[in-house]
């Protein structure tokens, strides 16, 4: 349900997660990116259907999609084409030569996103035949282009550092771009390096720094995490990918910001129904929960771009990025018919600033729109409320446990915020 939002591109500013006896009742406060209160019909419509779709693992009719006028499919997301997924040790110009073999291979890409953590990278790259326009299925032209990147991934890789080169065919189903991006830097160990302060989430005090803190409601039968760290878009998303790929069910929750700081309370057990009992796995939880939300966290400055779709774009803007002395901390770039649209975070070598004369260069050397774009987490406080109960059966509660309702906590609070509902 918080995919479908964030897909969306609005921002969820509160949050209460609530699931007992069989049941649950989820709320959601959201905001357009400006901070506006939802007033398109059509678009509450679609969110009502995609919502409930959602619990059944489809879509919104294509009825309310047409109308919505608008692609609410994932931001630079294609089911269509063959996907390569790298992941490896981060370096100046790796997306350069990455995308500068695909071209020469004669392969386009209509969409990429990468990510870069602890001086790991992760990117996935949906590419297609150049000439043809068709997803790339042959197996031996996937033998070809996997051979060609592994070289290119593994030439500045010492001895025992892991990297991962993987191309798959088209498939419904295919999982969530960005969570993926999540599940492929997991999987690299990226968390391992990752360290909370050490206050806690109990010695907030302003701290800019991730605190987590675990501990344990034994009586109830679940584990407590509570998380305070700065706020952005798509935190809770964030989240929900590492406890959900943990395999960690949660039962209730309560998520709220406050001028630029989050706070998020989950009480969870894992699908076994086993609540975190040993140091070692509240440790890994902690490291990993810290690396979802760190992962998505940008430096540098941010470029957004708007050209002509044409072959070897990619490789293009990201050799003039190299040539001029700049790495790429975290991108994404897509097309729709003739244009091609992407943002690039992208710093110097050394990890300063970009100076104004090599963006002026850039222009010049990419052509098209090319705008520098400043952080800015302005928000207002009015948001619309979405909320969602139905039938939980399946849903992981589990039966033998002692029946502890947080929503009882809640209802009251609930109650008055529900004021204005309608039953979807």
């Amino acid at each position: 349900m918080v995919q479908v939002l964030t897909d969306l591109e609005l921002v969820i500013s509160k949050s209460y997660i609530s699931s007992d006896g069989g049941w649950f009742m989820d709320v959601f406060h959201v905001t357009d990116q400006l901070g506006n209160k939802l007033t398109d019909e059509t678009l509450i419509l679609y969110i009502q259907q995609a919502l409930c779709a959602s619990r059944r693992g489809e879509g919104a009719s294509s009825e309310v999609q047409k109308c919505l006028k608008r692609d609410v499919r994932p931001r630079h997301v294609s089911t269509e084409n063959t996907a390569l997924e790298v992941t490896g040790v981060d370096r100046p110009g790796l997306m350069s030569e990455i995308s500068a073999v695909l071209y020469e291979l004669g392969c386009h890409v209509p969409a990429a996103v990468a990510w870069t953590h602890k001086a790991r990278a992760a990117c996935i790259f949906y590419i297609e035949d150049g000439l043809e326009g068709r997803p790339i299925t042959a197996p031996e032209m996937l033998a070809h282009v996997e051979e060609q990147l592994e070289i290119v991934v593994g030439a500045h890789h010492g001895e025992g550092e892991t990297r991962s080169v993987r191309l798959t065919t088209p498939m419904p189903g295919r999982t969530h771009t960005e969570r993926r991006l999540h599940q492929l830097m997991y999987a690299d160990r990226d968390y391992e390096l990752c360290r909370g302060c050490d206050g806690g989430a109990g010695h907030w005090n302003g701290c800019t720094r991730t605190h987590v803190l675990i501990d344990s409601c034994k009586e109830k039968g679940y584990s407590v995490v509570n998380i305070k760290c700065i706020d952005r878009p798509k935190l809770l998303f964030d989240t929900l990918c590492a406890l959900t790929d943990l395999q960690y069910v949660v039962f209730h929750a309560a998520i709220s910001s406050k001028g630029c700081f989050a706070d998020q309370e989950y009480f969870i057990r894992q699908t076994d129904g086993c609540t975190l009992d040993t140091e070692n796995q509240r440790q890994k939880l902690t490291q990993c929960l810290i690396a979802a939300i760190e992962r998505r966290v940008s430096h540098g400055l941010r470029l957004e771009i708007c050209t002509q779709n044409r072959m070897g774009l990619l490789s293009d803007v990201t050799r003039a990025f190299r040539e001029n002395g700049l790495s790429v901390s975290m991108s994404e770039i897509g097309t729709n018919g003739e244009k091609a649209t992407g943002s690039f975070y992208v710093m110097d070598a050394s990890g300063h600033d970009v100076n104004q004369r090599t963006v002026e260069l850039l222009k010049q050397e990419i052509g098209g729109s090319v705008l520098v774009v400043n952080k800015s987490s302005n928000r207002t406080s009015q948001a619309s409320s979405v909320s969602l109960s139905r039938s939980s059966s399946g849903g992981g509660s589990l039966d033998d446990r002692p029946k502890f309702s947080l929503g009882n906590l809640l209802w009251s609070r609930l109650e008055r915020l529900s004021g204005n509902f309608s039953l979807i």
